[in-house]
């Protein structure tokens, strides 16, 4: 049967409708459930405190405003790190969504550190500067969990971690990460359920690693097309072709599942040589909680 375009776009639309339907959270309960999370987790350990990186964008304001919830906003430490091209408007949303949950903030401007190491790789890409500069942010926040004996929240939601659009052991690294089981529109959501502050939920998501950079440009995706296919292909586990043949476009489910599958290394510990009868992370995998 030949399916007219106009009718393969109508399907696709329909689909595409229905899956993002499925995707819609018990706000009231996810939200206790993440606070819980954090709670606990934070407490068995014998730490009253949090730290996170405060970006202003959305990812990094809903898990400030759950670790306040969490600890309480005097035990959360919202650190902004800007760098010389970092939009101000960045800076003005982080203090919007500091005072907006409570928590205190700290400032340290990055430019110094990132300039001085750049000064000797002139020629070096977009991309490793950007690298660079996550994986800077997060030496500092570690730094900032050692000073207040708290522990690091990370902001990294599972449409990120999916498509392996993040730093390894810059973004990426935490203690403990309420976003990392949340696609981007579950991210929303949750934001606007909150009460983050409208012109973060609202703004173009962007890591503000260069003048105009936009996630979304760079993935070459809308969040919404890729957190139909990932829940598709992850949480209902389609093959490709099923989805295709759901009606989503071909290019779009191809190139998120290759995606998916040259990322898988950013999802994984670094892997340990078997030599012994007991492995770390295959063997033995005894969680922290054992009790007292």
């Amino acid at each position: 049967m030949v399916v007219s375009m106009a009718n393969k776009f109508k399907l696709e639309s329909i689909m595409f409708t229905e899956t993002l339907n499925k995707l819609k959270l018990n706000e009231q309960e996810t939200v206790k459930m993440l606070v819980g999370f954090l709670r606990d987790e934070i407490s068995k350990v014998g730490i009253k405190k949090s730290v996170l990186g405060l970006s202003g964008g959305i990812d990094s304001s809903l898990s400030a405003f759950l670790a306040a919830s969490a600890m309480g906003p005097e035990n959360v430490t919202g650190v902004i790190m800007p760098y010389r091209l970092s939009s101000p408007k960045s800076e003005e949303d982080a203090r919007a969504v500091a005072k907006a949950c409570g928590i205190k903030i700290k400032v340290v401007d990055i430019s110094k550190q990132i300039d001085a190491y750049f000064e000797l790789y002139k020629d070096a890409s977009e991309l490793r500067k950007g690298n660079k500069m996550a994986r800077e942010r997060m030496t500092i926040l570690y730094d900032h969990s050692a000073m207040l004996n708290a522990l690091v929240v990370g902001t990294s939601n599972k449409t990120e971690l999916l498509l392996g659009y993040g730093t390894l052991f810059g973004d990426m690294a935490s203690a403990l990460n309420p976003l990392g089981d949340l696609f981007k529109t579950q991210v929303r959501q949750l934001s606007r359920y909150l009460g983050v502050p409208s012109q973060v939920v609202e703004k173009a998501p962007s890591a503000d690693l260069w003048a105009g950079q936009t996630d979304e440009q760079e993935l070459g995706y809308t969040y919404e097309e890729a957190d139909a296919v990932l829940y598709m292909l992850v949480d209902c586990r389609f093959s490709v072709q099923d989805v295709i043949d759901d009606g989503f476009d071909e290019n779009l489910v191809k190139g998120i599942s290759r995606l998916i599958m040259v990322s898988q290394y950013k999802r994984r510990l670094p892997l340990i040589a078997k030599i012994g009868p007991r492995t770390i992370d295959r063997d033995f995998r005894y969680s922290r909680d054992w009790g007292n």
